[in-house]
């Protein structure tokens, strides 16, 4: 995919980028690939300096997940904030990538933890990202029994973001594993219906259902090619839109 037009704003105004935690491991079978790290901090740079507004979602599954420490015996709660902690950690490792590139960055947190990031308040977000700092939010809702994709849309929503922009390991969404099937049908477009009716495995269903609910669109992306994310938001390249029918 090539690299889009850094001269030229993309249509939006403000939006949210979601990233799983495996998506930072690289090569690794666990935790942070500082190179890994760099590239996409490079690819949310190409953003940033065209003067789109960006905050962002890191999960937390390189370094622990709450659902496989439950179902490996651990109580549920306990386990879901051990990976709310995850995702801190993730920030903090983001943010330092991010200012290296002299972005201004902020670490909000659902988790008081004032000793290495700011708590959540929505107004003091909104007024970084008017001051066009990035702002990653951590630890997700700051309740158990929420994924991070619930996370991401509610801070989605509640900074008036225009979409959410999901980076994965493919190019949009496929009725089949694209990896495992080469004849998987690509959706350009789906409903969240669809989604939900389907099981497509996109965002978990109080995800999808939050997002239809707020009319939010979801743009599902591979953030491996260089130039990616700008491009994606240029409507260039292969992905896949969730909006409503």
């Amino acid at each position: 995919m090539p690299d889009g037009d850094i001269t030229t704003k993309p249509p939006y105004n403000r939006v949210l980028l979601k990233i799983s935690g495996e998506a930072l491991m690289g090569d690794q079978q666990f935790g942070l690939h500082p190179p890994t790290v760099e590239r996409i901090a490079k690819e949310i740079k190409k953003v940033h300096d065209t003067g789109v507004e960006i905050c962002l979602v890191i999960g937390g599954g390189n370094i622990f997940r709450g659902l496989q420490g439950s179902a490996q015996g651990m109580e549920r709660t306990t386990a879901d904030y051990m990976g709310m902690l995850a995702t801190v950690m993730n920030a903090l490792g983001m943010q330092g990538a991010l200012e290296e590139l002299n972005i201004h960055t902020r670490v909000i947190s659902a988790i008081p933890m004032d000793q290495v990031c700011e708590p959540y308040i929505r107004r003091r977000a909104v007024r970084h990202l008017e001051k066009k700092r990035v702002c990653i939010f951590a630890a997700g809702t700051g309740n158990p029994y929420f994924t991070t994709d619930t996370a991401a849309t509610l801070r989605a929503s509640e900074m008036k973001c225009e979409a959410i922009f999901k980076g994965t390991q493919v190019d949009g969404i496929y009725d089949s594993d694209p990896k495992s099937n080469p004849d998987a049908k690509h959706y350009p477009r789906v409903t969240y219906d669809t989604v939900l009716q389907r099981n497509l495995k996109v965002m978990d269903a109080s995800a999808i259902a939050l997002a239809r609910d707020n009319g939010l669109p979801i743009v599902v992306f591979s953030l491996d090619a260089p130039g990616c994310f700008l491009s994606i938001l240029h409507g260039k390249g292969k992905f896949t839109v969730v909006e409503p029918s």
